[in-house]
Parts: C-alpha cells; sequence; structure tokens
C-alpha cells in the first residue's frame, strides 16, 4: 500500500468558483493527494436528467443549456485562457443538445441518458484543472473512462474490478508524481466497447473507493458541505450531531438504508483493502469530520438513524404457503429475472412481504415491471403499496441487551407502522411506517435513543 490519499469532492464542492476553492486549497493542504474525483457542478446532473427524459420541448432545451452555461461561465470568468475553457463547454453543450434532439426523436434510453448526463463531469472536471493551475498548481486532466470498466447496464452499471486494477496501474498510475495532481470524474465509465456508462445516483464516492482500491492508496478522502457523517439529517433533526468514527459495517448499514453522506457501494472497495475512509466538509475543513475504520473505540447500541423515502412494498399471498416447499425460491427467482433487488423480507404463515428501493439509476426511474407482476400473479396474490418512508435505526449488537428494542418501540407508539424488519443484522432495527411526519418520527427517536 502506498502512501497516497484518493479525494473525492461532491457537485456542492465544485459548485461555483468560490466552492472549487476551498477544495483546492483542502487538496493542496495535504502533500499526499496526487488523485482527485469530482462530480459534476452542483444542480448540473438533475439539469441533464431532465434533458434525458426525451420529454423536452424545443424552448425548454434551450432553457436548460442556457443553465448549464451560466454555471459554468461563473466559474471561467474568474480563470485565465477563457476562450479556450469556453469552447470546450460550447462542445459539450452542443453535444448534450444534439443527444437530447435525439432523445425526443427516436426516444430515451438508460444508454442515451448516460451519454447525456456524463457530460457534467467532464465539464466541471476540466474546469477543475484550469482553476489549479489559475493558482499556480500543476495538474493534469484524466478521462476516467479509459480505466473504469463497467457492464453494460446503462443507468446502474457494475464494474469490473479486475479490469480497473489492469488498466489504473497501466494510464493512470504511471502519471502520479510529486509535481501534478491529477483530476478526474467521478460517477462515469465504459464498457469494453467504449460506450459511456454510470454507476447510478451518487456513485462517484464508488469511483474514488475503486481507483483508491487499484491503487492502493492509503486513504480515500470524501469531501462534501457537511463536516462528517451525522447522527441523522441535520436538516431534519437540529439536534444531529457529527460522528467523530464509525465501523465499515455502521457506515454501510447507514448508506443503505438513505445516509446520503456516502454511497451505498463505497464502503465494498475500502473493506476488500481495508482502507480508511474519512468524511469531511471542503468549506469548513477545519471542524474535522468523520473516520470510517474496520473498527471503533466504541460500540453503542444505538449510533445513528436514516431515513430512505419513496420504498415500494409488496406483500404477496397465497393458501399454499402453508406447508409448502419452494415458494420462496418461486418468488425470488421472480425478483432476480427482472432485476430488482429486494432489501427487507417479512413473512407469515400465508404471505410474504418484501421492499424495493426507488431506485438509484441515473434516470431515477423505480417503476415496476407489469410482467413482473403478473407473472407474481400467476401464482399468489399481489398487492402493491408505493412512496412508504422507511427509518433504520443503525448500531450494534441490539438482540444482546435487555430493553434496547422496547425502547425503540416505545419511541414510535403514535405511528402507524406497516412492516418491521429486525433480527437479520445486530446492526440495524427498520420500521416502514404507512404514513404520518417522518421528520416528528425522526426527532422523537433522536431524542430518546441518541440525546439521552
Amino acid at each position: 500500500m502506498t502512501n497516497l490519499d484518493i479525494a473525492k469532492f461532491g457537485g456542492t464542492s465544485v459548485g461555483n468558483f468560490e466552492a472549487m476553492t476551498s477544495s483546492y486549497k483542502v487538496v493542496v493542504s495535504n502533500p499526499n493527494s496526487r488523485v482527485v474525483v469530482i462530480s459534476a457542478c452542483s444542480g448540473v446532473t438533475n439539469l441533464l436528467v431532465e434533458l434525458a427524459s426525451g420529454k423536452c420541448s424545443n424552448e425548454k432545451i434551450d432553457e436548460i443549456i442556457s443553465k448549464l452555461r451560466d454555471i459554468h461561465e461563473q466559474i471561467i470568468t474568474h480563470l485565465e485562457n477563457q476562450h479556450e475553457l469556453r469552447n470546450f463547454i460550447e462542445g459539450h453543450l452542443k453535444e448534450i443538445k444534439d443527444q437530447t434532439l435525439v432523445a425526443n426523436e427516436k426516444g430515451t434510453s438508460d444508454q442515451i441518458a448516460d451519454a447525456i448526463v456524463s457530460h457534467g463531469e467532464l465539464m466541471s472536471s476540466f474546469l477543475f484543472v484550469a482553476l489549479f493551475k489559475h493558482y499556480g498548481t500543476d495538474a493534469q486532466w484524466f478521462d476516467v473512462r479509459t480505466v473504469m470498466r463497467t457492464d453494460s447496464k446503462f443507468s446502474c452499471a457494475k464494474p469490473n474490478c479486475d479490469e480497473i486494477r489492469v488498466l489504473t496501474r497501466d494510464k493512470l498510475m504511471p502519471l502520479i508524481s510529486d509535481k501534478s495532481i491529477i483530476i478526474t470524474q467521478g460517477f462515469i465509465g465504459s464498457n469494453t466497447l467504449g460506450e459511456t456508462t454510470t454507476l447510478g445516483r451518487g456513485g462517484s464516492d464508488y469511483s474514488a473507493a475503486l481507483l483508491g482500491e487499484a491503487l492502493d492508496v492509503a486513504t480515500i478522502s470524501i469531501w462534501t458541505d457537511v463536516p462528517g457523517v451525522f447522527t441523522t439529517d441535520p436538516r431534519v433533526v437540529k439536534n444531529a450531531k457529527p460522528i467523530p468514527e464509525l465501523t465499515y459495517i455502521e457506515a454501510a448499514e447507514m448508506a443503505n438504508f438513505g445516509a446520503k453522506v456516502l454511497h451505498p457501494s463505497t464502503m465494498v472497495p475500502a473493506v476488500r483493502r481495508e482502507i480508511p475512509i474519512f468524511v469531511g466538509s471542503s468549506k469548513e475543513p477545519e471542524k474535522g469530520g468523520t473516520w470510517v475504520r474496520p473498527s471503533t473505540q466504541t460500540a453503542p447500541n444505538f449510533r445513528a438513524l436514516a431515513l430512505r423515502k419513496n420504498q415500494t412494498l409488496i406483500v404477496l399471498s397465497s393458501p399454499v404457503m402453508v406447508g409448502a416447499t419452494g415458494f420462496l425460491a418461486n418468488v425470488f427467482s421472480v425478483f432476480a429475472k427482472y432485476n430488482h433487488s429486494i432489501d427487507l423480507v417479512s413473512t407469515s404463515e400465508i404471505s410474504i412481504a418484501v421492499t424495493i428501493d426507488g431506485g438509484t439509476s441515473t434516470s431515477g426511474a423505480h417503476g415496476l415491471d407489469p410482467n413482473m407482476l403478473k407473472e407474481l400473479e400467476q401464482f399468489c396474490h399481489v398487492k402493491v403499496e408505493q412512496g412508504l418512508p422507511l427509518i433504520a435505526i443503525i448500531g450494534n449488537n441490539m438482540s444482546e441487551n435487555n430493553g434496547v428494542i422496547t425502547k425503540a418501540f416505545d419511541c414510535i407508539q403514535q405511528f402507524s407502522v406497516r412492516m418491521i424488519c429486525y433480527g437479520a443484522s445486530r446492526h440495524n432495527l427498520c420500521f416502514l411506517l404507512k404514513d404520518g411526519d417522518t421528520s416528528v418520527a425522526l426527532n422523537e427517536l433522536h431524542k430518546q435513543l441518541l440525546e439521552a
């Protein structure tokens, strides 16, 4: 393992010239930060996703293109070589418009969507290189698609770690030196045909971790707009506080159940190589942050709360379940056939309830395939409920201490609970709420479990 640090900056950390400048200072303050992964400028991906929908009028297309130009122009006006930078951005804006018109005319697809949204990272990273040079620091732009090899499942591509490692050591590692910093993109990759793919929304963290693993870095630094991982969303619970340290398992549970500071897949490459992850604020680096490691000095019963909205609950029932063999296998095989990942499972004598996340694809699509439902209906009754909120209590050894679960149940007695999932993991207890104000539930749980 080298002493390298790979630093990733989210959209708000590169959203404008001032934010980029703060991020630049973070990078140059750490002599081990030689590779930097960045997201698109704040708000850009959402605009590109809207264009990729294939539903924008010509007037709307021009309006969005103008917004994209303005976002990047605000940065360009502070830099040198403005003519070159504008030409680069205009070239991408022309490609975006051409691809959008194709999506409108021939119908959109995940492949077209990936091609369109990839421009966000390509533009922001190019301007970030120019900003480094503006401040007198040499930097190189690197197209991550030459090493981030994935399959062809557009909008939520799966990386090929073996190929990424070989390509990274062949194409990226020779460029790393003490004299220059490599600036590259998160979120995007390419298949074996060279077609652009994306890792799904929030995939820039994952990109950094994959590159960090391939480079055998010492640390992975995730820089965002908050000083670390909080006990819950501080925008919802004012008493939420930063957590100094988390285990990989705790952080993975939090990410999986909706905490947005880390992408759910980020921990996987880090765990494989036991690489510590630091999460901090690019705007306030002096406030410190959260270290995510294999183990921590403390292991409280209750560590944090996570909220995941827009969950889909599917209840499958059939009298033939009683004493029957193979029913669950049939159910799960259908979900696998249609590439739906099941999160939570609860069973009774004649029914099974499962939840599916609202979707992490680039397009944000989360509709259920009607063919899948028809196939399920061939051997059981199917009931679907959508738009449900899920609250997960994250902690340690909950089942091994008397009264721990009772305390959690007491906090939600005023709410209508649609489903409870507990027992499969010592690190989480999940409530699927039927309705009500989730902010009230989060605040009550936080007060009783994390502030007491």
